[in-house]
């Protein structure tokens, strides 16, 4: 992506680590950044290889845009992307839980729509960043998703050109706005059965 400040449309990834927190309070302290740095590692690794850019990791969070190409093709791109983190963090978090008695997971959450890209931050240590209301969006979607699953808003549905049943999605209870505007369809790649942390 350019680094002068620009507004484009662009795909937004959360990916949010699930019961890190526990992990957190229960292990040595150098033994949770090496398990966070694994896990931001390979989700990047994820991200950089599907045409995305990684914005911001904080706290237990990643961020990440997707922006080559037409609305199909970059949706399509954080879509594969999102399936990507959600299928191969599986054996990870599996190992996790043999090696520490604790089990992790991914949420993912995906919106489109315009944002604002540039370099912000205090002077001397700017950092690549977005603005705007698709990033709000896309963090509140994460935070619907439960352990393993991926939620997507409907821009993506209709950036995608594709129907609810072809990905085995289903339709969740809107996503809740305020300020008077309408709310959001979103749609959530669900697993049968709830993992027992969310």
């Amino acid at each position: 992506m350019a680094v002068k400040p620009e507004r484009r449309p662009a795909a937004l990834l959360y990916a949010e680590l699930r019961n890190f927190t526990r992990l957190s309070e229960v292990l040595q302290p150098d033994k949770v950044l090496e398990l966070a740095n694994e896990f931001f590692t390979f989700a990047a690794k994820n991200v950089i290889g599907g045409s995305g850019n990684v914005l911001s990791v904080q706290n237990d969070s990643l961020l990440a845009a997707f922006v080559e190409g037409d609305a199909q093709r970059f949706n399509d791109d954080a879509l594969r992307t999102a399936q990507a983190i959600q299928r191969d963090f599986g054996p990870i978090g599996e190992r996790w839980r043999n090696e520490y008695g604790l089990a992790a997971a991914v949420a993912l959450g995906l919106h489109s729509g315009e944002a604002v890209f540039g370099m912000a931050g205090q002077l001397g240590a700017q950092q690549f960043v977005a603005f705007g209301d698709c990033v709000s969006v896309a963090e509140r979607i994460v935070h619907r998703a439960r352990a393993g699953e991926i939620v997507i808003s409907l821009d993506v549905m209709k950036a995608l050109g594709v129907k609810v049943q072809s990905l085995g999605a289903q339709e969740l209870p809107p996503l809740e706005l305020g300020n008077r505007r309408p709310a959001l369809p979103i749609y959530g790649m669900v697993l049968e059965t709830r993992l027992d942390f969310t």
